[in-house]
């Protein structure tokens, strides 16, 4: 229920900034900017969210560094590993699709490196924000990951993608 605070908040955003900002360079930007958008939204919902109620609160815990030993869940073990690394992935395939349509010219060097900034981000901010969550190093090597298949598929549909957005343009 305190999302709603952070969702209304990304609303008022989009409609009196964003929106406005991104229908006058043209329906296509508009779309791909607002897909990119949602899509980000919905990661801060499923890794960080709450985020504007727990602001006053966030020095009531204490931090728990990142954990550096990549892939420990497996070696010791522990919880549904497996789960969370296909998530982990599947999180940042759109990402990495995304990015080359919303930033033009964007290569594959550039999406790592933007997958792994956010992810850094992500991972940073969470045991900050809620004492409860964790960050992983494995989770930050999981998302690139995933901001890597997305780039691949991003190529594989880049034909496609480009006629339709030059449809939506001229239309």
């Amino acid at each position: 229920m305190k999302e709603i605070i952070d969702f209304i908040v990304l609303i008022i955003l989009y409609v009196f900034i964003l929106y406005k900002k991104w229908k006058v360079k043209g329906k296509d930007v508009l779309l791909v900017n607002t897909t990119m958008y949602i899509y980000l939204s919905f990661v801060l919902y499923f890794t960080l969210m709450p985020i504007i109620t727990a602001l006053p609160f966030i020095f009531n815990h204490p931090y728990i560094p990142m954990n550096l030993v990549p892939f420990i869940d497996v070696l010791n073990g522990r919880g549904d590993f497996a789960r969370q690394v296909v998530l982990n992935v599947v999180m940042t395939i759109p990402f990495g699709f995304l990015l080359p349509l919303v930033k033009e010219n964007t290569r594959i060097l550039k999406v790592v490196l933007y997958t792994f900034l956010l992810s850094l981000f992500i991972e940073l901010l969470q045991p900050l924000i809620n004492g409860v969550r964790s960050s992983d190093i494995t989770d930050l090597i999981t998302n690139v990951i995933g901001g890597f298949i997305g780039y691949l598929i991003y190529l594989i549909f880049k034909p496609l993608t480009t006629r339709v957005l030059n449809y939506i343009k001229n239309r």
